[in-house]
């Protein structure tokens, strides 16, 4: 489906324009567990927009010619996480667009510097019971095979959400419609971005 028929309806108070300007051609880039909506929201942003849309996830998949749950069959999380983050940092070199990483992918600390450095980050904030939800719809997630999914699930979170938290913007995700939640997070980037600029104006 293209992307102009996902697109949001724009609400009235969100500036697009100076939005897009305080972005210049830094990439957005959502982060978030499974289940948090980065690649239904992601598209839904990046129509918002007028920018492209990548999932890292896809790209993965291509470069390596296997699904993800393969690939961690075959050569493990640790092999899956470096060739993560290789294309993750070719893409971040890509600008206008909005990328949407896998749930371990900030976790790395270099990739979370390289995303510090030449992108926004917004971190999807979605509840236990929200994710779990939303994955138990699908059983392709190679971190969720086990015995407790849902007992697994609240680990990762622990684990995971405090240093989701160094994110640029944070936004919570309720069971709302995407569209929504891309909204909000164009507002959310409109109010943080306009308030560093009207900062460094007034400094």
């Amino acid at each position: 489906t293209s992307l102009s028929a996902l697109k949001p309806a724009p609400s009235p108070d969100l500036d697009l324009a100076r939005l897009k300007a305080l972005l210049g051609a830094r990439p957005v880039v959502l982060i978030g567990m499974m289940g948090a909506g980065k690649t239904s929201v992601g598209r839904r942003l990046a129509a918002l927009l007028d920018w492209s849309f990548v999932d890292s996830d896809a790209e993965i998949e291509e470069a390596a010619g296997m699904s993800i749950p393969d690939f961690f069959a075959a050569h493990g999380e640790a092999e899956f996480r470096s060739g993560e983050a290789r294309v993750i940092a070719r893409l971040l070199k890509e600008p206008e667009q909005v990328l949407a990483t896998g749930g371990g992918a900030f976790m790395n600390a270099e990739t979370r510097e390289l995303i510090r450095q030449s992108a926004v980050s917004v971190f999807i904030k979605a509840d236990l019971d929200l994710l779990f939800e939303r994955v138990s719809r699908r059983a392709t997630r190679p971190l969720l095979q086990t015995a407790d999914p849902r007992g697994t699930l609240a680990r990762l979170i622990e684990e995971r959400y405090p240093t989701y938290e160094e994110a640029d913007i944070v936004v919570t995700s309720a069971d709302v419609p995407q569209d929504q939640v891309a909204t909000r997070i164009a507002e959310a980037l409109l109010a943080q971005l306009g308030d560093a600029d009207e900062k460094v104006a007034t400094a």
